[in-house]
């Protein structure tokens, strides 16, 4: 990073002011009954950014959004850039411990919350040097800003942002460690928003509903690529997904298109869909999980409309891939944007031909400038400009990405990342558990399901239900495992390590035994 002291063609501020001047004055997102337009985001963010400025938030400094969805999210995220300060945005189902070590190691120097994640904000930060700003009513005497004071404060000029400078900090996960803080660019989420909105462009809509998590890359990614439409783009904001909302939604506002992960599909599946017209939809697009070709034949029929998946993490500034309604292939996820270099690795590094499996790896401008405090992870994850996803994938000889398997043991359970250490630690603390592994089922609904195995202690006696009551009350609520066998003993490999592929044929073996 070179401190924004040379201005980029990139900032994401500069492109959300463009954005205004070619669009107008529109309602862009209606949010639980009230409309809430283009000028008012933009001229509140601009407020919002200098009362952030009067708290002390100077260029580079991370700042914590937790919060569910909101119009205060775009005011926000508009206000952090255009005071050059960096969006660390955080998915509100983190238990303490959790929210903690983010808080922790990003260094955030406030966070943003609305009044029903105060008191999780609160356990969190106990000791920490950390100005809560609430967006909403405050409890009487608690010691926090009010997010109004923000907004009557005296707007500010957008802070010159380089290219290479730091946009957001998103963190997630691999298989081993905790929660690592992805640093994306201010040019990576532009190019990779341009190359999204070049996809959903072709297809000529308007009117879009966005259930997905704003805190999310995925849902993040959607908001940066409106900003590069040509046309004025209105949305219909959900606070958090709901199906019959979503369903009501559509009917009511004739919404022509939306964002969502696959577990959403299988929720609008289980409501009388029949009784909606939903007759002005014309294409959803999938991505943040694996979409099982079934469940999209089965949401297509019964939604009326095409599905578009996509391809991405969040290293990568969320996409690589995706379909456009002109070219899609049933179980491929798209071809490569504009914006990546797709190429199928061996081991070695060498790269096969169309027809064969082996890592997707990645490069280009939406790469991530690496994990934050962790150069060693970032080196072997990011090797001379190439990111290694540590996903199996192939090409078919028209150029058609397709998705295999992982190389890592990461989960992805509803678009969300769950790493089986996390759920084995916390499994582990239980006093009758000697030993634990945590793997990923393929489930219709979720994508996958965590699923545990354990071994107790000599001796000791726990029963399924037990420990997954007790899993639950140290982990979020995505990450918990939906069942727990227990085991004479948890397999290893030769040389000690877990052998989640005997976990994984025992589980597909015993299936309905647990």
């Amino acid at each position: 990073m070179n401190g924004g002291t040379q201005p980029g063609a990139h900032n994401l501020a500069v492109l959300a002011e463009q954005w205004h001047q070619r669009v107008g004055d529109y309602p862009m997102i209606h949010f639980e009954g009230v409309w809430h337009s283009s000028t008012e985001i933009l001229d509140r963010a601009a407020r919002v950014a200098g009362g952030l400025r009067d708290l002390g938030i100077e260029p580079g400094d991370r700042v914590v959004v937790l919060t569910m969805n909101t119009p205060e999210v775009y005011v926000t995220y508009h206000a952090l850039w255009r005071s050059g300060a960096v969006v660390t945005p955080v998915i509100f189902l983190q238990t303490p411990p959790e929210l903690r070590h983010i808080l922790d190691d990003s260094g955030a120097k406030a966070a943003v919350v609305t009044p029903e994640l105060l008191p999780l904000i609160q356990a969190a930060s106990e000791g920490l040097d950390l100005t809560v700003i609430v967006a909403g009513e405050i409890p009487d005497g608690t010691d926090v800003v009010s997010y109004d004071v923000l907004d009557a404060a005296y707007p500010i000029p957008i802070e010159p942002r380089a290219d290479d400078d730091l946009a957001a900090l998103l963190y997630t996960g691999g298989t081993t460690g905790r929660s690592k803080g992805v640093m994306l660019s201010h040019r990576g989420l532009w190019e990779s928003g341009n190359a999204l909105h070049v996809v959903a462009e072709k297809a000529g809509t308007t009117r879009s509903l966005l259930p997905l998590p704003l805190s999310h890359a995925y849902g993040l990614i959607v908001v940066i690529a409106a900003l590069h439409s040509e046309h004025a783009q209105s949305a219909v904001l959900q606070r958090w997904f709901d199906a019959q909302g979503w369903l009501e939604a559509v009917q009511e506002h004739r919404l022509e298109s939306s964002s969502v992960v696959p577990s959403m599909l299988q929720m609008l599946l289980e409501q009388p869909i029949g009784d909606y017209d939903l007759s002005s939809l014309r294409f959803i697009g999938s991505g943040g999980a694996p979409l099982l070709p079934a469940l999209r034949e089965r949401a297509e029929e019964a939604l009326g409309a095409s599905i578009m998946e996509g391809y991405g993490l969040t290293e990568s500034s969320a996409v690589l891939a995706a379909s456009t309604l002109e070219e899609s292939r049933p179980g491929s996820v798209g071809k490569p944007l504009p914006h990546a270099e797709v190429v199928i690795a061996a081991p070695d590094g060498s790269p096969l031909p169309s027809g064969e499996s082996g890592e997707i790896t990645a490069r280009g401008p939406g790469v991530m400038m690496g994990y934050w405090n962790s150069p060693e992870q970032s080196a072997a994850t990011v090797v001379d400009g190439w990111l290694h996803t540590g996903d199996i994938g192939h090409f078919d000889d028209d150029g058609y990405l397709y998705v295999d398997d992982r190389i890592k043991d990461l989960i992805i359970r509803g678009g969300f990342n769950v790493y089986p250490r996390d759920v084995e630690d916390a499994l582990l603390a239980h006093d009758a558990v000697s030993a634990a592994a945590v793997v990923g089922r393929p489930d219709e609904k979720s994508g996958e399901e965590v699923i545990a195995v354990v071994a107790l202690h000599p001796g000791a006696s726990a029963g399924s239900e037990e420990l997954l009551a007790f899993a639950r009350t140290r982990l979020a609520a995505h990450k918990y495992p939906r069942e727990v066998r227990i085991l004479d003993a948890v397999p290893v490999t030769s040389v000690g390590k877990t052998d989640r592929k005997a976990v994984r044929s025992i589980i597909r073996a015993t299936e309905g035994d647990s």
